[in-house]
């Protein structure tokens, strides 16, 4: 039981963390954008001398706390500011075909939790959701909000960013040179093993809830995608992504060794 009590404490002594996108330096007083300030004095129910954590996404977190709460206000003052390893040790960008939309939010999630770099939603042949220029810049808004969420909670320092939705050949043709590319698909033999392991990244690309097109594989394959296979089970697009995030970490990335 003590063990649990513990954890338990751990997590709700757990300090609020809070993404401000301006230059910050120790000993500066910082204003909570209103956003984040209502979440900090409304829902977290914070205090003037409570602690917390700010970040602006340039690899630097600040300690800090609060220092003045006045009717939508809420003003810290800054600590020292660190440089923690939190940040995946090799570049992971996701093409994820378009799905439903809470699925897609948390592949979104669970990715950035996963220390993915970058985020391609790719409208595919086979999605089921469809979305007009107008719809899909609201959607990209609200991707990048899912994606700063995740960042917080996560102890991120860096925020991934969530391009704008475009179709698998506009996306391939966009893509850099560099990087592996690899497809998931369930009916080959090759899996992660036998990769070569990457130097400049990795470009994954996870097909929506029907899979890939034909012509889509074609296209996949004459850009010198890579076929890799997770078992011989079927997965579904959001289980797939994350689990092939997770496998790629741990044969190339940071699930390799931790450093506290």
């Amino acid at each position: 039981m003590l063990t649990w009590r513990l954890l338990i404490s751990s997590f709700a002594m757990h300090t609020p963390r809070f993404y401000v996108p301006v230059p910050m330096a120790s000993g500066e007083q910082l204003s909570l954008p209103s956003p984040a300030a209502h979440h900090a004095v409304r829902v977290l129910r914070l205090r003037v001398g409570d602690a917390v954590q700010v970040f602006d996404g340039s690899g630097a977190e600040y300690a800090a706390c609060i220092d003045l709460i006045e009717g939508g206000t809420c003003l810290l003052r800054l600590g020292e500011g660190v440089f923690p390893k939190v940040e995946s040790a090799i570049p992971i960008r996701l093409g994820q075909g378009l799905t439903q939309n809470d699925k897609f939010d948390w592949v979104i999630q669970k990715a950035v939790e996963l220390g993915v770099t970058y985020i391609d939603p790719i409208q595919m042949t086979r999605s089921i959701v469809r979305l007009d220029q107008e719809r899909a810049q609201k959607k990209l808004d609200h991707w990048q909000g899912v994606v700063i969420g995740a960042a917080e909670q996560s102890g991120r320092v860096k925020i991934p960013r969530v391009a704008s939705l475009r179709n698998l050949e506009k996306w391939i043709d966009d893509l850099p040179l560099g990087p592996l590319r690899v497809r998931l698909t369930p009916d080959v033999k090759n899996s992660f093993a036998d990769v070569v392991p990457p130097s400049l990244g990795i470009v994954l690309v996870v097909g929506p809830e029907g899979g890939f097109d034909p012509a889509e594989i074609n296209q996949l394959e004459d850009a010198n995608f890579v076929s890799v296979s997770l078992g011989p089970r079927v997965l579904r697009t959001e289980t797939a992504a994350l689990a092939a995030i997770a496998s790629l970490q741990s044969w190339f990335g940071d699930f390799r060794s931790t450093t506290l």
